[in-house]
């Protein structure tokens, strides 16, 4: 413990002297112990300059010479404040970091909404768009005549997801396998569309925030995000029909789809 703490003394004072890491300048890491302790401090100095990045972004100041001050202390186990003040500080930074965020989550969802509304707008122009009372817009671009879902129904289908600026974000063309589900598990604009496809149909329908993911952030969905597919509907069967070959494992954009796909926070 001794030697322990002689040697963790010894690296503060190398970091009093200069906050720097000049003082290892010509010391090589040879042994495991070494690289292994030079991998500890990385990883916590890796750490603590996510955190300040993140704070800074989102327009909180940070005083670097104090905040060095600070881990120096804790180092040598001389920090100036005492424990329920330290913590007391970091939950009010915590506070003022949470208000900051929701300033700007605030105005990225206006943005979206006005987005979304300005694009719908702009496509209700298209004569072959129709538009449900629901606000779920839709374009045949191939009719079949087959059966349409309904209810419990699993479909089969392939599909592929843009933002409106024409990110994509899922395909599952790119994978060159199509995805299999319940109708009841897909979010509700999905649900509509779908039950408007007859098998063989090929529709693209652009779904408004409420129909899709509303406020929450699904990988690159931000929220209250209006969404564009191309959905092709390969297949209907009735629920429990061959079964066990159906799972929502590998449901897209990494798995993630599966995620996605679920119970409206809207409803």
């Amino acid at each position: 413990m001794k030697k322990l703490k002689k040697s963790v003394l010894a690296v503060v004072s190398c970091l009093t002297m200069s906050v720097s890491v000049s003082c290892f300048a010509n010391s090589d890491l040879t042994t495991d112990v070494e690289k292994e302790s030079y991998s500890i401090g990385a990883s916590f100095g890796h750490h603590i300059s996510s955190q300040i990045y993140g704070q800074t972004q989102l327009g909180a100041e940070v005083n670097m010479d104090v905040l060095v001050g600070g881990l120096l202390d804790a180092l040598k186990d001389e920090t100036k404040m005492s424990k329920e003040e330290i913590v007391t500080y970091l939950n009010q930074r915590a506070e003022t970091l949470n208000a900051a965020k929701q300033v700007k989550l605030d105005a990225l969802t206006a943005k979206n909404l006005a987005a979304g509304e300005a694009f719908m707008a702009e496509n209700r122009k298209n004569s072959q768009v129709k538009q449900t009372e629901s606000g779920l817009q839709y374009e045949v671009l191939t009719m079949g005549e087959g059966k349409m879902p309904q209810g419990n129904d699993v479909v089969t289908v392939h599909y592929k997801g843009s933002l409106i600026d024409g990110t994509e974000f899922d395909s599952t063309y790119d994978r060159n396998e199509p995805n299999r589900f319940s109708l009841v598990t897909v979010i509700e604009g999905w649900q509509e569309g779908l039950a408007l496809m007859p098998e063989g149909s090929k529709f693209k329908l652009t779904v408004p925030p409420a129909l899709a993911y509303g406020e929450r952030v699904v990988g690159m969905i931000q929220p209250q995000s209006t969404l564009v597919f191309e959905v092709e509907l390969v297949k209907v069967e009735e629920p429990g029909e061959n079964s066990h070959g159906m799972g929502l494992s590998g449901m897209g954009m990494g798995g993630m789809m599966g995620g996605m796909m679920g119970a409206n926070p809207h409803k």
